[in-house]
């Protein structure tokens, strides 16, 4: 991946925090953040990027960030991600960092000073709430059940959220909620901003989930009349499913770009083993059908961020990049997998252990073929602009 002149030295110094910081910590506690400490290890090591001079490359600079765009970020967070903790250390993980992101295009004056600000600085952490249960929004957003009903001086928004991702412990919500229409139907969506003090938001219980290194957890979250002001609505009623993306294009790289180093780390221990490891006469690394493991995964990280800076280049160019981030998320999703399984075989019972970082990983990108929309859901958008533009090439 080639890096400016300008990125390079956050580079560095990223490399450097993350392997001297941060990676101890992540293998000590086998990447589970709250084990590791939760919100005090977070304060701890956003500490220590801030005197590093890496502290939130991607938020704007008048929030005290780097303001780097998507093809600046892509190095930066790949250094990061590494270490499982590593975007913590940044504050670049989800679901803040998407969230900065989006707040920084839309809101207002007074929002940006109340919830923009906090949340870049790392003073707050925050939440993006719109999954819910069967029959809710999941992979089709449009079945959005949680309603938000006018009232005197605002909303009140009733509905039950899940997956909600660093919910235990936000500092506040961006709540996606029906303002009209009816679950299936097209629009009628509107973002939210609750402070976690609202009352009426609860956050009820901590969803198992297999990954464990993302701050908060994956909860479920109950809004029970819960009052949200006019001047806490974020972009226009009506609006939402427009505004978020804003969001979600962004965010999908973002997650190619940091489980590329979570999955690069799992790689090179697996050559590191493979090349001390003799079995059967010669090194493991001699062997063809090791060689094309190895052979495999290079091609897979290649082709990952060969399509990551594609699609980056197109956002940086304001262009949404549909098309581009869907390809490139399906395709990294399923090729770092791919990678992350490699690397265990290669290095055979340790791979599965805990004795080398490689099951973690593992276990920790696993979703990512489920996060930001299924790799199926994405081929199908794929699939339906392809035939668009055939049809429309055809019949001009």
């Amino acid at each position: 991946m080639q890096v400016s002149q300008e990125v390079q030295p956050i580079v560095e110094r990223t490399r450097a925090l993350v392997r001297e910081v941060v990676l101890p910590l992540d293998d000590e506690h086998d990447g589970d953040i709250e084990a590791a400490g939760g919100e005090p290890v977070r304060a701890r090591l956003q500490a220590a990027a801030k005197e590093a001079g890496v502290f939130a490359p991607h938020a704007p600079v008048d929030c005290g960030g780097l303001g780097l765009g998507m093809v600046d970020r892509a190095p930066v967070f790949e250094e990061a991600g590494y270490s499982l903790f590593g975007p913590v250390a940044l504050n670049i993980n989800a679901p803040d960092e998407g969230n900065i992101h989006m707040l920084d295009h839309i809101a207002s004056a007074a929002q940006r000073e109340k919830y923009l600000e906090p949340l870049a600085r790392g003073d707050v952490r925050s939440a993006f709430a719109m999954t819910e249960p069967a029959p809710g929004a999941g992979a089709d957003p449009s079945m959005l059940a949680t309603r938000a009903t006018r009232v005197d001086g605002g909303w009140v928004v009733n509905g039950l959220k899940r997956f909600i991702t660093g919910a235990d412990g936000a500092g506040f919500f961006i709540t996606m909620a029906r303002t009209s229409g009816e679950p299936g139907g097209p629009g009628g969506a509107t973002m939210f901003l609750m402070p976690a003090a609202t009352e009426g938001l609860t956050v009820t219980r901590h969803v198992g989930m297999v990954d464990t290194s993302m701050l908060g957890g994956h909860c479920e979250v109950l809004y029970e009349d819960a009052f949200v002001p006019d001047e806490d609505v974020l972009g226009g009623v009506d609006e939402g499913f427009k505004y978020a993306q804003v969001r979600l294009g962004p965010a999908r790289m973002t997650h190619v770009m940091r489980w590329t180093g979570a999955v690069r780390r799992a790689h090179e221990v697996a050559v590191s083993y493979v090349a001390g490891r003799e079995a059967f006469g010669s090194r493991l690394a001699d062997q063809g059908m090791i060689q094309q493991l190895i052979a495999d995964n290079e091609i897979d990280l290649a082709a990952t961020r060969a399509l990551l800076m594609e699609a980056c280049r197109v956002l940086d160019d304001g262009g949404r990049g549909n098309k581009e981030t869907s390809i490139a998320k399906t395709f990294a999703a399923e090729a770092l997998h791919r990678v992350a399984d490699r690397a265990q075989q290669m290095c055979g019972g340790l791979g599965v252990s805990t004795e080398l970082p490689v099951a973690k990983i593992a276990r920790e990108v696993r979703p990512f073929r489920i996060y930001d929309g299924p790799s199926e859901v994405h081929r199908w958008s794929i699939a339906k602009r392809a035939v668009r533009a055939i049809t429309a090439e055809q019949d001009a």
